[in-house]
């Protein structure tokens, strides 16, 4: 861990604190105007927010910025590590926390699985689940639209992808959401119980698919292991857990903080629906708007740089601030305006560089079919309860509400 040094003032905000996830724009758009390079405290250390566009983009594809902290270290020199229990060890083996070779090789195996062409085939399913799901609560008047709705859509798909039986995913979700809640070392200590529920899970998982191999991807890994891909069951933990979580935590938000941003502004919604050819760039604008990711996943230097004008010391955390990035008034016109057909809208909401989005297409495709299906078959959904009394995740790199009541 990083020692934070007297002389450097670290900003006071607690960029996990519910208040500030519920609206961090303002606090954003002050950082690019004053301090576009700013220290926090995050993880329990110091950390570099990135703020704007052109900074984000540049740091999202510097080499001097890399994923597995271990490349940071000099190898003569003893260094603090955070402990974890072997059986944890696993779940850093993944492509969110590695750097090429590695992050090229495992990257690679699932590449093919999350390419436009394939996810399009995945279109009528997601129809019928999301028809399936408003069916369940059309007769109550009312549900909580991220449970009963936003989660089970990517949960199901994702799962079904995998091979995750039908009893295992709600448990699963539950591992998952604590395990990306992870802000301080205590949550860390608090979350082992969940991690290793995680582990266990997903090792019986591959136990049952070498005894009976499915069509899905578990499988398709599980081949690429014994076909000598070089892809150990430490790895394999690793990255089938990122993309399960992955695959459906940040589709939940872009759902729920989508359809939070509709209803704060009827007459786009109502615009929306009379519109559908709108529904390709209103999903890219809410991404931008109201994005379900905050900060790029971190990052460590290299070696000591300097961001806009910032002198970032080598070995110390670095966040791409994308939430911010998407509001830079050099970028975007009027950013704090909701514009469902905004041109050229170049938002970094998945991402930029090798590490982009994987998921990206299936997101998509998964959001928009979500919001058609939804404003077609419950025209008057509105929500039950203030804006400003719905609760926000304290998770450090999504951002979304733990519920969103609605009435129709």
């Amino acid at each position: 861990m990083t020692a934070t040094h007297p002389s450097i003032h670290l900003d006071p905000v607690d960029i996990t604190a519910p208040s500030f996830r519920a609206n961090p724009f303002p606090t954003f758009k002050r950082w690019r105007a004053s301090r576009p390079v700013v220290p926090v405290r995050a993880f329990g250390e110091r950390a570099w927010i990135v703020t704007r566009y052109d900074d984000v983009m540049a740091a999202l594809t510097d080499d001097r910025l890399v994923k597995d902290r271990r490349n940071v270290r000099d190898p003569t020199k003893k260094h603090r590590e955070v402990w974890l229990p072997g059986f944890i060890r696993p779940l850093q083996h993944n492509m969110l926390e590695t750097d090429p070779p590695d992050h090229t090789r495992l990257r690679s195996l699932v590449h093919q699985a999350f390419m436009p062409r394939l996810i399009a085939k995945m279109q009528a399913r997601i129809h019928l689940l999301a028809h399936e799901l408003i069916g369940h609560v059309q007769a109550n008047g009312e549900m909580d639209l991220i449970n009963d709705f936003a989660l089970p859509i990517p949960m199901v798909v994702i799962s079904e992808m995998f091979g995750v039986a039908e009893r295992d995913r709600a448990a699963f979700h539950r591992w998952s959401n604590v395990a990306v809640s992870v802000t301080k070392p205590l949550d860390g200590v608090l979350a082992i119980p969940n991690l290793y529920q995680l582990v266990r899970f997903l090792r019986r998982l591959f136990h049952e698919h070498r005894l009976n191999p499915q069509d899905d991807l578990t499988s398709a890994l599980l081949q690429a292991e014994a076909e000598g891909s070089q892809l150990a069951e430490d790895e394999l933990i690793g990255m089938v857990g990122i993309l399960l979580s992955a695959g459906h935590e940040t589709t939940v938000n872009l759902i729920g903080n989508g359809v939070l941003a509709l209803l704060t502004h009827p007459a786009d919604r109502d615009r929306l629906r009379a519109d559908p050819t709108l529904m390709k760039a209103a999903i890219e604008e809410l991404m931008r708007y109201s994005p379900p990711v905050l900060f790029a996943t971190s990052r460590y230097a290299r070696e000591d740089l300097t961001i806009a004008g910032t002198q970032i010391p080598k070995g110390e955390m670095v966040l791409a601030a994308l939430g911010s990035a998407n509001y830079d008034e050099s970028k975007f016109e009027d950013p704090e305006t909701l514009m469902l057909d905004r041109p050229n809208n170049q938002h970094v909401g998945f991402g930029s560089g090798i590490h982009y989005c994987l998921g990206a297409p299936l997101a998509r495709l998964e959001a928009s079919i979500a919001f058609q299906v939804l404003f077609e078959q419950l025209p008057k959904l509105r929500l039950a309860v203030p804006p400003e009394q719905l609760r926000w995740h304290s998770s450090l790199i999504t951002r979304g509400v733990k519920a969103l009541p609605v009435k129709f």
